[in-house]
């Protein structure tokens, strides 16, 4: 990769050559300066860029290696968060037309926990409002840089388009109902959904808190893993976070996958999905045979009624969440984010409570299921990305389909890992598969896209910009 191209480097490659000393970590940030005002015009992937910050804080890195303090792979790599990452003193919108121009009044610990790391933090990028389903003006949605007509993804589009785009070597993401795995798959990048409270969600602006989960957006497993490895671990400010030790995600695979069971139900694999995704997907399946996993035929329960309970479940803690603010702002308020806070106002305690244990029996029956492999192979999304103007009001077909494969494991709470396995014939867009993990099972998912990721090379292409 010639020196121009430093903006599609993984976070191994640019740490490596910062720890070689052949770049600085000032240099790598003015390239990406560069090229986020070269790009971003067209993509219109960040909200807000923190030009003087990031530099003042590559300086620091440089200055600390010069003195012997090495602080790991992240060490002075330029990472982007979703504006729902509070960062004092800096903006704070989170796509609400109510919020333009609010900063963060505290710092989320994940943030705080990648500057630790050695991190630089470049900006915010663009979320939907409120962290919902829809962009709402002035905020403008990010554009897919396969495919600028193509959809983005949902809140964390922003994250997918520049991670994809080479606005960032990676990102933090977000993931209440596919918000991770919809961009990652839309935008050929890979998306690691952690198990709910391996992050903590401190300083993170909330939609649905028993369903936000906080994960990492980036070109690899590794590099996926080295950022989870980074913002792991409970946080005191957050009791929800889980007193778990913090694993080695980042160790690189030794592509032997022998005694790997993987899990897939083929009907509701490779059933109303795409050509192109089935064949990926089945192409995959092959890969990862070759590598020797064992293939496991399951029975994944039917998710459809679990899925409609999601918006219920959504709209409730949303409602929440907004509270006071909605009640004040409503005007201001796009028809999306209202509608799903008027539905949790207006569900019974005893409706609620119904939803709540139909989703716990699903989590048990979920967990069942995932007890008896080391993951399951299922798609990203359906299809490939569609044209962003079929996608800007889904109606309820489309959020059926979106949803098929993304809501079960947020409402389960169970991890993934979202990671390109192909791409369309004619338009060359890209299309994903997706890991699904028992709780806390990370290591092993990014250990097995890791290793699919050494044999192809799918997540090493990159759009023409």
């Amino acid at each position: 990769m010639t020196s121009d191209q430093l903006h599609y480097e993984s976070i191994e490659e640019v740490s490596g050559r910062i720890a070689r000393r052949e770049l600085s970590s000032v240099e790598v940030i003015e390239h990406m300066l560069s090229r986020i005002g070269e790009v971003d015009p067209v993509l219109k992937a960040y909200s807000s860029i923190d030009e003087d910050a990031a530099l003042a804080e590559a300086r620091s890195a440089d200055e600390a290696y010069a003195q012997g303090v090495w602080r790991g792979p992240l060490h002075g790599v330029p990472i982007a968060i979703k504006d729902i990452y509070g960062d004092a003193g800096r903006p704070f919108e989170i796509g609400m037309p109510s919020r333009r121009g609010l900063n963060a009044s505290v710092t989320a610990t994940v943030v705080e926990r990648l500057r630790e790391a050695g991190a630089v933090i470049l900006g915010r990028v663009h979320t939907t409002e409120g962290v919902y389903g829809e962009h709402t003006l002035p905020f403008e949605p990010p554009r897919n840089p396969w495919g600028l007509d193509r959809w983005v993804g949902v809140s964390s589009s922003g994250s997918g388009s520049s991670t994809a785009g080479g606005l960032a070597i990676a990102t933090l993401g977000s993931d209440t109902g596919g918000s991770i795995r919809m961009p990652s798959s839309a935008n050929g990048v890979t998306g690691l959904k952690p198990t709910w409270g391996r992050c903590s969600r401190y300083g993170v602006f909330e939609l649905a808190g028993t369903l936000d989960h906080v994960g990492p957006m980036a070109r690899s497993a590794r590099d996926a893993g080295i950022i989870l490895g980074a913002i792991a671990g409970f946080d005191p400010n957050d009791p929800t976070s889980l007193s778990v030790p913090v694993e080695d995600f980042e160790t690189r695979s030794s592509g032997d996958l022998s005694g790997v069971r993987l899990g897939i139900d083929y009907w509701w694999a490779l059933t109303g999905v795409s050509e192109t995704v089935r064949r990926s997907l089945l192409s995959a399946v092959a890969t990862l045979e070759e590598l020797g996993a064992t293939v496991v035929p399951v029975n994944f329960p039917d998710p459809e009624l679990i899925n409609d309970d999601w918006f219920t479940v959504c709209g409730v803690q949303t409602a929440r969440a907004h509270g006071d603010w909605f009640e004040a702002h409503r005007g201001e308020y796009g028809d999306a984010l209202a509608e799903v806070i008027d539905i949790g106002k207006n569900v019974s305690a005893v409706d609620y409570q119904e939803v709540l244990r139909r989703r716990e029996d699903f989590k048990g029956t979920v967990a069942h299921v995932l007890s008896e492999v080391d993951a399951m192979l299922i798609p990203g999304l359906p299809y490939e990305a569609p044209p962003a103007a079929d996608m800007m009001t889904m109606g309820a077909d489309q959020l059926a389909e979106v949803h098929r494969y993304t809501v079960p494991f947020t409402m389960s709470q169970m991890p993934t890992i979202t990671f390109p396995t192909g791409f369309t014939a004619n338009e060359g867009l890209p299309v994903a598969g997706q890991l699904v993990g028992r709780a806390l099972s990370e290591r092993t998912l990014v250990r097995i896209a890791d290793a699919f990721q050494q044999v192809t090379d799918f997540h090493r292409r990159h759009p023409a910009l």
